[in-house]
């Protein structure tokens, strides 16, 4: 009696399905702390957090969030600009503002102006 062996089944192939990059959300969590709760600190980790994760999704193909690192580094970018903004206001406040002051000279030119 001759018996056919049972064909042998692969395990079936399941198809990858694409993973959210961790760091690309986290440069986007990064940046709104940056503009909210922790300012200048928080937006420099999600630009480089951003700037890693666009690197890493473009090496990796199973990876998305590629609009979640933008998000992250443009946010990032804001929260830079907004913070430098605020230093030269500070600073114009501090200079202009000690050049009101009666009697404190402080620059010769700038007391002639006012």
């Amino acid at each position: 009696m001759h018996q056919e062996p049972y064909p042998q089944h692969r395990p079936a192939t399941q198809p990858v399905t694409p993973q959210t990059s961790i760091v690309a959300i986290g440069s986007l969590v990064a940046s709104i702390l940056g503009l909210t709760v922790l300012p200048t600190v928080g937006s420099l980790i999600g630009l480089v957090l951003g700037y890693v994760a666009r690197g890493e999704i473009r090496r990796d193909h199973h990876l998305t969030g590629e609009g979640l690192a933008t998000a992250g580094i443009v946010l990032g970018w804001v929260g830079v600009a907004l913070t430098l903004i605020a230093l030269l206001l500070a600073a114009l406040l501090i200079v202009f503002g000690l050049a009101l002051v009666p009697g404190l000279r402080l620059c010769p030119i700038l007391a002639r102006g006012f």
